[in-house]
């Protein structure tokens, strides 16, 4: 096979394996994981040259060390330090211990089943000790949860684990040579590690900053982005040539650049680099993986997946209340750090390139770390129930906290429950609270909701993604839902349970752009605000007032622009400071819900004629709060409401047609029916 088939055949098989692991909602890794199994040589063989995707697969390494060190921050650090060094430190020590006897342990016990040498047990456990960064951080996010009580105590645990991860990349590759040189080994690597680690920290950064500097003042992308790849390559080099490995190189290059202004331009410039190499890496990892020992020694497989998820999630949980956690967040934090993670693929390479892990027992651990991070986002899914039925003090305090919500919001109606309250929602409630509006904001971020609440803001604790939490803030009671954060999938949650237990409550979504307008609208959202396009109709205002439009026809013009992108923006609802004589002209809203025994129910919106009357239907809602697209072939039911627009009389007279009553059949007409 050649050069351009094989590339041609691992991008043909990354593709598919991404797109059905997309497809599943699973993270890209598994897929590319997947990929290397089937087309390795212990599958269908397709690839020859199984050295050279390794090598490639190297590469994917150093760059993720790259972005590992260019995250590293160390005002993070110090903001989350009783994490990081608390529950961080305790969980990696403690597992690498208990890794490392346990193996030795069983290795004299079962010695056919489980044997290996020190040095073995040491690497082994340091790969056991890491969880998957890329799966937690994304489900967390998805989940709103990144502000959460465990899901700060997560992050400092996951960040605490790419620290260990230097010195095991200093201790794995010293761990290979012989006994007899093995000490020797390990105190020049140390010094080794010490001297060049503190010669570029010491000088680097400011050499860093004055080289990247010379480059981005040339102005050119092309030379930014190669000098990049050369520092991080030829740092990786230098690492490599002291006997030390190429990622340690690597994560030197991104900590010197984090301190530099340059950070977030590289950050953006290498992640097509960091993505597709990482891929590859992962390709490699599925190839070492052959299925047929696996099968062959499944019972031992199987307890390798079952014995250190169950011990993870126990130790971690034991820490993280001895630390004072209470029961539910603790719990939910080693439900979600069980499962092995991607650094633990980087340890397990080197500690085969030491050949200090036979291969009996790499296929066999190799296919329970993977099978652990496929199980992972099913764990998180349930990790709720989980708690709810393995806690019994998270019920309670649950049921608190939804008294508190409903405490909170029992003297409230016709009020407007906020989803989230971040910039976007704060404004929003004061905005509500200056025009004598009610309010109730729902925020998962306990800092901000106790900040808020000494402010006297109106804002509780709760993820308003749970329907128990809207009820509590009296959705049934509600004027509108608000959700303020940009998280179309979330949005899409709240959107249902409104819809299913308020259904003529209206929602207003925020969202990016218009990519999920469509989705969103049938979910039910009665109006869908992108950012993007009212950024774009703030810069047209700015920009017609500069270059000399009068200011009453920038406004006219701006208003015109959103009437014809919002629907609830043509015209306006009439109340009762409504009827002066100017008012009285202008066109407005209108809302009637139709009944069962009116003439309209069962007609056809087009056999009304309103657009005759002057008035036009805004939007329609159905009785279950499904919104519609109006068109006059579609059929007018019971119970669902209109929003009119047109002038005052011509509205009255649209609403006398729709609400008349059905004519009485007469009695010579029942007779013969």
């Amino acid at each position: 096979m050649s050069a351009l088939e094989l590339t041609l055949l691992y991008l043909l098989a990354a593709v598919l394996g991404v797109v059905a692991c997309r497809s599943l909602k699973l993270p890209p890794m598994l897929g590319y994981l997947a990929v290397g199994v089937v087309i390795g040589p212990h599958a269908l063989a397709l690839s020859a040259n199984a050295e050279g995707v390794r090598h490639l697969g190297e590469f994917g390494v150093v760059f993720l060390m790259f972005v590992i060190g260019l995250e590293f921050n160390l005002s993070k650090l110090r903001s989350m330090r009783r994490h990081v060094f608390g529950l961080g430190l305790l969980q990696v020590a403690l597992t690498m211990l208990v890794v490392t006897f346990g193996s030795l342990f069983l290795s004299s016990l079962a010695p056919a089943l489980w044997k290996m040498s020190w040095q073995t047990a040491l690497a082994l456990s340091g790969a056991m000790a890491m969880s998957s960064t890329a799966i937690v951080v994304k489900l967390l996010a998805e989940r709103l949860e990144l502000a959460s009580e465990h899901g700060k105590r997560v992050m400092g645990v996951l960040l605490f684990q790419d620290l260990a991860v230097v010195p095991l990349l200093v201790l794995i590759p010293a761990l290979g040579s012989s006994p007899d040189k093995l000490f020797m080994a390990l105190a020049l690597a140390a010094l080794k590690a010490t001297v060049l680690v503190g010669l570029l920290l010491t000088g680097g950064q400011r050499v860093m900053r004055w080289w990247l500097t010379i480059v981005a003042r040339r102005k050119s992308d092309e030379l930014f982005v190669l000098n990049l790849l050369l520092v991080t390559l030829a740092l990786a080099w230098l690492t490599e040539s002291a006997g030390l490995s190429l990622a340690l190189g690597a994560f030197i290059a991104g900590m010197l650049i984090s301190e530099t202004e340059y950070k977030h331009q590289v950050e953006t410039d290498i992640r097509p680099f960091h993505d597709v190499l990482l891929g590859l890496f992962f390709i490699s990892v599925g190839m070492m993986l052959d299925w047929h020992i696996v099968l062959g020694r499944l019972p031992l497989v199987l307890l390798l997946l079952v014995l250190p998820v169950i011990f993870k999630l126990l130790l971690v949980t034991v820490l993280a209340r001895a630390l004072g956690a209470p029961g539910g967040v603790s719990l939910r934090s080693g439900l979600y750090l069980a499962q092995a993670g991607e650094f633990g693929f980087v340890l397990l390479s080197l500690a085969q390139g030491g050949r200090l892990i036979p291969p009996s027992l790499l296929n066999p651990i190799l296919a329970s770390m993977v099978l652990s991070m496929l199980a992972t986002p099913f764990i998180i899914m349930y990790s709720n129930r989980i708690v709810m039925k393995l806690v019994a003090s998270e019920w309670l305090q649950q049921s608190l906290q939804m008294t508190t919500i409903a405490r909170k919001s029992i003297n409230t109606n016709k009020h407007v429950i906020i989803c989230g309250y971040g910039r976007c929602g704060q404004n929003l409630g004061h905005m509500l609270e200056r025009e004598g509006i009610q309010y109730i904001a729902l925020d998962l971020d306990p800092d901000r909701v106790h900040q808020a609440t000494a402010a006297g803001d109106s804002v509780v604790f709760g993820d308003a993604v749970r329907l128990q939490s809207l009820m509590a803030a009296g959705l049934a009671r509600a004027s509108a839902v608000v959700v303020t954060y940009l998280d179309t999938a979330s949005a899409l949650k709240v959107l249902a349970n409104t819809r299913a237990h308020a259904p003529t409550v209206p929602v207003i979504v925020r969202t990016v752009d218009d990519q999920d307008l469509e989705k969103l609208q049938a979910a039910g959202a009665t109006e869908v605000v992108p950012e993007a396009i009212e950024g774009s109709l703030m810069l047209a205002s700015h920009a017609l007032a500069l270059v000399g439009v009068p200011m009453r026809r920038v406004i006219r013009v701006v208003q015109d622009q959103r009437d014809a992108r919002y629907n609830l923006l043509r015209g306006y609802f009439r109340g009762a400071d409504d009827d002066t004589v100017n008012e009285l002209e202008q066109e407005r809203l209108s809302t009637v819900t139709l009944t069962a025994g009116i003439n309209a129910v069962g007609q056809p919106l087009g056999a009304l004629a309103l657009q005759a009357e002057g008035v036009r239907v805004v939007s329609l809602r159905r009785g279950n709060g499904k919104a519609q697209n109006v068109h006059e072939d579609m059929l007018l039911e019971d119970g669902d409401t209109l929003v009119l627009s047109g002038k005052p009389m011509a509205l009255a007279m649209a609403e006398e047609k729709l609400l008349r009553g059905k004519p009485a059949k007469t009695p010579s007409t029942g007779a013969q029916a």
